[in-house]
């Protein structure tokens, strides 16, 4: 055969393995892949989609494996750097996956899926700010996807365009009104956010006998936003119940798993707070923890405003790190194994891979703030892992925080968010973590401090000031404009940190009173509000 002849055939095969791959067919696929390779050995686009195979069946360490020998191959190809991200992230190594997706978009890629693949990763990475340009590039190059202009539009939120965002999504929804996330999404980037005919819309694609449990959530909570913004708080209350109760339906939650994590936490403190050794000394890491939606992003806004201070988001990294080097084989990061387990762990070392980890997004201030709620867990092993890095706690009225979680529609993938699902899971969750930050506040010498939400709306100046001390810090003026702070915010407060202080989020239960009746006498049966 001569070498056109090959050539032309090479070619056929790749184009039918990538449509055996675009239709699930696997086994031709693979045995496509493998004649390319019988025949021409350095065959990078083999390699390549014998990756996607394997991360199309959750094999992400076999197909960074073959991606990585695909790139020695053609190493300029920017679609499998890309891809190498995305697979890095899903092997939750963040920094890694973020060098990747600079090295794919530093190659100029003019593929909309490969625009949208590295935006992809470096939100997920943490990077928004980064993420905008190859998601704006990625609608330009094909404006006929919903989910790429869906993704531009969290990135726009994230990044506090909030107009422009609700034009992406609404650029979504023109293209598939189906795209459930943009209904959800559009209805917190706006105040009463939709027409009467798009609520009606709305119901009637409630009414829609396929709908699967994710997306009438999604519908239902655009819904509550909606009626809320128009102060019918039962009507809200109802959507918010309808969509909540077909999801925990679903997951098959039982609030006995998040039980077993606060008994863990708990258990393993003592002989890890007695005579540990010292750890990694960085005095870089700020912690802010605490249940979400309780004012952790009002002070990562406060303190990130000060100059010597860089917001680096909500990191998995101390879980990561920690999971690392406890080697558990269970499946989960954040379990009672993986707790147990650290007595036996070199938390110093913890400490060190976890700075690390957070490069090159920190180290050019001299303090980061990680802003993980679920961080919680581990303040007594990030005070031995870290025994210079400073923890704040923020505590929220019972009834608004309980409240304020089940209002929160939380990424439906993550499953430690699972008890949001029931108002009264989320206040058998919040007396759990009423009583391990209890435990903190005992234990934890020095550097660990609580902060509570109503004192910092009722004093912002006072409580801002004993934060940055607490941090070592000398006053900045500019903690005091914090929504004039333009870092990316991607989480559930990402509009309402962007204004000044306001107190309608102060005793909001109140709007709530008999449609929460029960989960005030959860609450006050274990004493943490008045009968």
């Amino acid at each position: 055969m001569n070498e056109s002849a090959e050539h032309d055939e090479l070619v056929t095969w790749l184009r039918e393995a990538e449509r055996a791959l675009n239709r699930r067919e696997y086994r031709l696929a693979h045995e496509l892949c493998l004649k390319m390779l019988t025949r021409r050995p350095d065959s990078a686009d083999a390699f390549f989609l014998l990756a996607m195979l394997a991360a199309a069946h959750d094999n992400f360490p076999k197909a960074v494996e073959l991606v990585e020998r695909a790139l020695h191959l053609d190493p300029a190809n920017a679609e499998y750097h890309a891809q190498l991200g995305r697979c890095l992230i899903a092997l939750q190594r963040p920094r890694e996956a973020f060098e990747a997706a600079a090295r794919a978009l530093s190659l100029h890629p003019a593929g909309a899926l490969t625009l949208d693949t590295i935006g992809v990763v470096m939100t997920r990475a943490g990077a928004h700010a980064e993420a905008l340009d190859p998601f704006r590039r990625a609608v330009a190059a094909d404006a006929t996807k919903a989910p790429y202009f869906y993704n531009l539009g969290a990135s726009l939120q994230f990044t506090g365009d909030f107009t422009a965002a609700a034009d992406a999504y609404r650029q979504a929804l023109a293209i598939d009104p189906a795209c459930f996330r943009a209904w959800s999404s559009l209805a917190h980037v706006r105040r009463v956010p939709f027409s009467e005919a798009e609520v009606a819309r709305l119901d009637a694609l409630l009414n829609e006998r396929s709908l699967d449990p994710d997306s009438e959530l999604h519908l239902c909570h655009a819904l509550a936003k909606q009626f809320e913004d128009l102060g019918e708080y039962s009507r809200s209350f109802a959507y918010l119940e309808r969509g909540k109760r077909r999801k925990r339906q679903a997951i098959h939650y039982s609030f006995a798993a998040d039980r077993a994590l606060f008994a863990a936490a708990k258990q393993q403190v003592a002989s890890i707070m007695n005579g540990a050794p010292r750890g990694c000394e960085s005095a870089e890491p700020i912690f802010i923890v605490g249940m979400p939606r309780t004012g952790t992003t009002l002070v990562e806004r406060i303190l990130s405003s000060h100059p010597a201070v860089f917001a680096a988001g909500e990191l998995t990294n101390f879980a990561l790190a920690l999971k690392r080097e406890a080697r558990t084989s269970s499946r989960l990061v954040l379990d009672p194994e993986t707790l147990a387990a650290a007595e036996a762990v070199n938390l110093g070392r913890v400490g060190a891979e976890y700075v690390a980890s957070t490069r090159p997004r920190t180290g050019h201030t001299p303090h980061f703030i990680d802003k993980m709620p679920l961080n919680f867990f581990y303040a007594g092993l990030i005070h031995r892992a870290l025994p210079n890095a400073k923890i704040i706690c923020l505590r929220r009225n019972p009834l608004d925080t309980a409240l304020s979680n089940y209002r929160q529609l939380f990424a439906t993938s993550f499953s430690y968010y699972n008890y949001a699902y029931d108002l009264l899971d989320a206040g058998r969750y919040y007396i759990e973590f009423d009583v391990l930050a209890n435990h903190w506040l005992q234990t934890i010498p020095d550097n660990y401090c609580e902060v509570h939400y109503e004192s910092i709306v009722a004093d912002t100046e006072s409580e801002a000031r004993r934060l940055v001390a607490f941090c070592g810090l000398d006053w900045d003026p500019a903690c005091l404009a914090f929504e004039q702070n333009s870092a990316p915010v991607a989480t559930a407060s990402s509009v309402q940190v962007r204004q000044p202080i306001y107190r309608t989020a102060v005793e909001r239960w109140r709007k709530y009173e008999s449609e929460i009746a029960p989960l005030k006498a959860l609450l006050a049966d274990a004493g943490l509000v008045a009968p």
